[in-house]
């Protein structure tokens, strides 16, 4: 099959752990020029490390997606480092999930979910532009979520920053028609990736699962501990319910291992067992 992925510069954001982590590592593994970037110095630099280990190439620059001028810095490190930027995956996200009636506790991190989840995206996407414009091609890949598909009880500013990243790709998409193609990625909840430590009230996951709480909140304990029917955990079985994040990532890299004139604009992942309900 022919790799589209080898020696492109792909910079990623939140790459040190979760998602990013893994899109960095495999994308390397393809041939890419990695510009992986973080807020955690000493992950990032980890991660690095083993894509080094690994005979990869990568560069690791610190960086807060909440900063404009950071993300300028970080993409001319791109330039400076491979003369180029072919695609930048804008990952880092944070999913503080609470109601309206937990705003005193949840204030402050929901100032942070829209300066990451919206401002992060936005900065992203202008770091990169301008060098795209220029060389005529590249691609803009935006971590959204299925919570930006319809508004639910319990995800009223995560899901708005979602749904504001899906009008940011959809626009940068029709104004860049011809050298830069955006696709915007919509992933169902994935439980090993860490996004949950983030959430300020745990009733309000229920809002995304319905009437399918009880059996969900169930299997997952079960599956935790060890103690569920095995079709659930297994990736081949039409019942597989929690998507993990390796398969996630092997769908971002799948959209990235397209030739220049190839665009997949839209992608949802889903467990095909999962229990959500938009």
């Amino acid at each position: 099959m022919p790799n589209h992925v080898e020696g492109k510069v792909i910079i990623i954001t939140g790459a040190a752990g979760g998602f990013g982590r893994l899109v960095a590592q495999k994308t390397a593994a393809l041939g890419a020029k990695v510009v992986a970037s973080d807020v955690n110095e000493d992950e990032l630099r980890a991660m690095a490390d083993s894509i080094r280990e690994q005979g990869g190439q990568v560069e690791a620059v610190v960086a807060d997606v909440t900063d404009r001028v950071q993300m300028a810095t970080l993409a001319a490190r791109a330039v400076e480092a491979f003369g180029a930027i072919d695609v930048m995956v804008n990952n880092a996200g944070v999913m503080p999930l609470a109601f309206y009636s937990d705003h005193a506790t949840a204030g402050d991190a929901w100032d942070r979910c829209i300066d990451i989840n919206l401002k992060g995206v936005l900065h992203g996407i202008i770091a990169v532009h301008d060098q795209m414009i220029a060389q005529g091609r590249g691609q803009v890949v935006n971590v959204s979520s299925i919570y930006g598909n319809y508004p639910v009880a319990g995800a009223a500013v995560y899901g708005a920053t979602k749904a504001a990243v899906n009008v940011l790709s959809e626009s940068l998409r029709q104004e860049s028609l011809g050298k830069i193609k955006v696709t915007t990625i919509r992933p169902t909840g994935v439980p090993a990736t860490g996004l949950g430590a983030g959430v300020i009230n745990p009733a309000a996951v229920g809002g995304i699962l319905g009437a399918n709480e009880a059996s969900f909140m169930q299997n997952l304990g079960k599956l935790m501990t060890g103690d569920a029917p095995a079709a659930l955990g297994d990736v081949d079985d039409m019942a597989y319910f929690a998507l993990s994040p390796e398969h996630l990532a092997d769908q971002i890299v799948y959209v990235i291992d397209q030739p220049w004139g190839v665009s997949i604009s839209d992608l949802t992942v889903r467990a095909s067992g999962d229990s959500y309900v938009i």
